[in-house]
């Protein structure tokens, strides 16, 4: 699985997944670089005491300035774009509630940063992958798109047009070499799930658990090996797939 002298661009990776995807990439030999409109000099900085390579990159997705920006500043420091993750999601600063009570605003915040976002970020970062002759786009979608999580319909909306965004793009990209899936986790116990559930946490873990065939909760370690996968060579031949690490919540 060794990746090295390639270059992953992961979003969202101030925190969380995508602190986990860059240390896991990274691990693979594969230099990063890790974008979130917060700041992710804390990530860069723990790939690098693990003795990685990382950049450390503002961006805010749904912006295509914003989003070039942030690849050119990938290609200076490393040369090339083999793998982008598309992880950045609004998510834990959402307010759930009735789908008639969601407000106007965040609903089209949630469709700017969790769909128009991996649009920018691909058009920003695809062309480096052609230049080299091929690369891999990792989506995450979520459960909620598959299963249907109720009170959160701005979120599980958004999820479900990363897996159609998925499937287009792969069949477009398919002449490049240039694979596109994504990945629809459960519930991962990661800040963003406990503000979105506040002191609710513990009782939906015991739900979502129970309606799984493995009786766990997902947690973060059991997703960075799908990521692996995807951006490696083990899955060159796979595309427009969506896998679901679920713990056997629903089968496709």
């Amino acid at each position: 699985m060794s990746m090295e002298g390639k270059v992953a661009v992961i979003t969202g990776a101030a925190r969380g997944l995508g602190a986990a995807f860059a240390q896991e990439l990274s691990g693979m030999g594969m230099a990063v670089v890790v974008c979130d409109v917060r700041d992710c000099d804390e990530t860069a900085a723990a790939v690098k005491k693990s003795g990685g390579k990382a950049l450390s990159s503002k961006v805010d997705v749904t912006s295509a300035e914003s989003a070039q920006v942030m690849a050119a500043a990938a290609v200076k420091a490393f040369g090339r774009i083999d793998v982008l993750v598309n992880n950045a999601a609004m998510y834990g600063n959402l307010h759930n509630g009735r789908f008639t009570d969601l407000d106007e605003q965040e609903w089209d915040a949630c469709m700017a940063v969790n769909v128009k976002g991996l649009w920018q970020c691909a058009k920003a970062c695809v062309p480096s992958m052609r230049e080299q002759g091929g690369g891999s786009v990792i989506n995450i979608s979520s459960l909620a798109a598959i299963f249907g999580m109720p009170n959160a319909l701005h979120y599980a909306t958004s999820k479900g047009a990363v897996i159609g965004f998925t499937r287009a793009l792969a069949r477009e990209l398919g002449r490049d070499n240039i694979r596109v899936n994504a990945i629809a986790p459960s519930m991962v116990w990661t800040p963003g799930t406990r503000e979105i559930m506040g002191n609710q946490v513990d009782r939906f873990a015991e739900v979502v658990r129970n309606g799984q065939t493995l009786r766990r909760n997902l947690e973060t370690d059991d997703l960075v090996g799908t990521v692996a996968y995807l951006a490696g060579d083990m899955s060159k031949f796979v595309t427009g797939q969506t896998i679901m690490v679920d713990g056997g919540t629903v089968y496709l």
